[in-house]
């Protein structure tokens, strides 16, 4: 059984299982086809990711264009991150907002990021392992990445100098990323 819980970002979901703890540890249901299509979350995953970042690493704001298009749904499987989607469809009442939702370990949560969101995580403690399954496939020529400090966009990071990696630190603005959006609000895949 799940719990659904809508964000101020359309489509942007938080995702409770039920876990079921007892003297040995615990079991959750990570995903349930059924459950989670009647919910709202009806994507087919085609691939499933798994990184391990260490303390104050910040992946992001990444996303691939409508050339592949990919939404995910992203679970901590160890540790703590702050998990943030930002919306990127030119045109949207929403453009250029961001929420984001602190998932761990323990709390068991998931967020889905849908197609036309940008994607990024910092990890809060020591080390986080991230999850996430993908509806589309990694397409190298489709990816591009926001600057994780962007202005105009406004994330509240608890941080100022997060670990990049090297493409991080060079993306775009989103005034450059305006002048060619990857996706515009309504657009279908």
């Amino acid at each position: 059984m799940i719990r659904v819980t809508k964000t101020d970002l359309d489509q942007v979901l938080v995702v409770e299982s039920e876990v079921y703890r007892d003297e040995r540890g615990f079991f959750l249901e990570a995903y349930h086809r059924r459950d989670y299509a009647e919910a709202g979350i009806a994507c087919e995953f085609v691939q499933e990711n798994h990184s391990r970042s260490g303390r104050d690493v910040l992946r992001g704001i990444h996303y691939q264009d409508l050339t592949a298009p990919m939404a995910k749904l992203v679970r901590c499987t160890a540790g703590a991150i702050l998990d943030v989607a930002v919306d990127l469809r030119l045109g949207s009442p929403t453009f250029a907002r961001w929420v984001g939702v602190e998932l761990t370990a323990g709390n068991a949560r998931q967020l889905f990021v849908p197609v036309g969101f940008g994607h990024a995580f910092l990890v809060l403690g020591e080390a986080a392992e991230v999850q996430y399954r993908c509806s589309g496939y990694y397409a190298p020529a489709a990816e591009g990445a926001i600057r994780w400090d962007e202005g105009e966009i406004g994330i509240r990071w608890p941080i100022a100098n997060p670990i990049l990696s090297a493409r991080d630190q060079v993306a775009m603005t989103l005034a450059r990323y305006c002048q060619a959006p990857a996706f515009r609000y309504g657009a279908r895949p």
